[in-house]
């Protein structure tokens, strides 16, 4: 029986953007990549949601992630027969016990809280437990790797920036609330100051291997291995792009290959799960969150125990909420 957790979608915002435009889609039941029936059939037991948008495309980042806040508990409230918000490792566990559903708020994007202490706590009081620090612009806590990134020669500049003041002082806030920093979509350099400027253990939570995929969106080696060594873990995107660029692989291959590549570099204990669903297209073999059974049986076949897959699905994960969250 799988216990999945994962630790990234985008389902929120697409059911934010359903009632703005006035179809009033529901967590319950949609067209999308996650909801009820598509959950319990892929055995979750916990699912983040992130409160993202593109910034570029919001007038007022703040005020709509706010929005996007009361969108996620009005979820929870018509949908508390059979998942729960969840702020705690504990509440998690207690869920399981009762037979319910976990669901955990993160961001996607630092830009709502504009470098300000005060709007970090105030997200924080509303229940948000995880920050992607940037998603593809910079911001005032840091850089992503996208600004870096030369399109013409396709290279990845090493001379990058990371942090800001502001953002230094954010990462070390965040550990003190006992909320988890994420740093996919960050630059290379950012994940660097991250080691530098805090002590616990933080995620990756829809990042893949630079070096099985060269997209600058996925982890290079020593990072992989420097997020394990501190006790974090990253979880597998299944975004194509960032899974394989060979037409003649499969997604379940490349995801494949990808998860024993990170066992190499950092250890099964690095390892978990970031969908990235309704945030990324949907592809016939994983198209949708009730189909993760069919990456489970692919790595059976690969020949991983059933500890190795439990680390994969939900523990390693689990380890790193009942670590850092309070």
């Amino acid at each position: 029986m799988l216990n999945t957790v994962d630790m990234h979608c985008d389902t929120i915002m697409k059911v934010y953007q359903s009632k703005q435009e006035g179809t009033y889609e529901k967590l319950r039941k949609n067209t999308f990549q996650i909801d009820q029936k598509k959950l319990i059939e892929g055995g979750y037991l916990l699912q983040n949601f992130a409160l993202f948008m593109d910034i570029k495309d919001t007038e007022d980042p703040y005020q709509t992630c706010k929005e996007m806040v009361q969108c996620f508990y009005d979820e929870m409230e018509d949908n508390k027969d059979w998942i729960l918000p969840v702020t705690t490792y504990q509440e998690i566990m207690a869920n399981q016990q009762n037979g319910k559903l976990s669901a955990m708020l993160t961001m996607e994007e630092g830009a709502p809280i504009r470098g300000e202490l005060n709007k970090l706590e105030e997200f924080y009081q509303a229940g948000v437990r995880m920050m992607t620090l940037t998603w593809n612009y910079p911001n005032e806590i840091g850089y992503p790797n996208a600004a870096f990134f030369d399109e013409q020669s396709q290279l990845l500049s090493i001379k990058q920036k990371g942090l800001t003041e502001q953002g230094i002082a954010i990462v070390q806030r965040m550990e003190q609330l006992g909320m988890i920093i994420d740093v996919s979509h960050g630059s290379d350099q950012l994940v660097e100051d991250i080691l530098t400027y805090t002590q616990k253990p933080f995620v990756a939570s829809h990042s893949n291997a630079r070096a099985i995929c060269p997209h600058f969106r996925n982890l290079p080696d020593h990072l992989i291995k420097k997020i394990a060594d501190r006790g974090g873990v990253i979880g597998m995107n299944y975004c194509d792009l960032f899974v394989t660029n060979n037409d003649s692989e499969t997604l379940i291959d490349g995801l494949v290959k990808h998860i024993k590549h990170f066992q190499t570099v950092g250890g099964i204990d690095c390892i978990g799960l970031g969908s990235d669903f309704d945030g990324i297209p949907i592809t016939q073999e994983l198209p949708d969150a009730s189909a993760v059974n069919k990456l489970y049986q692919a790595l059976v076949r690969e020949g991983f125990s059933s500890d190795e897959l439990e680390k994969i699905f939900s523990s390693n994960v689990l380890r790193v909420y009942k670590d850092v969250l309070r």
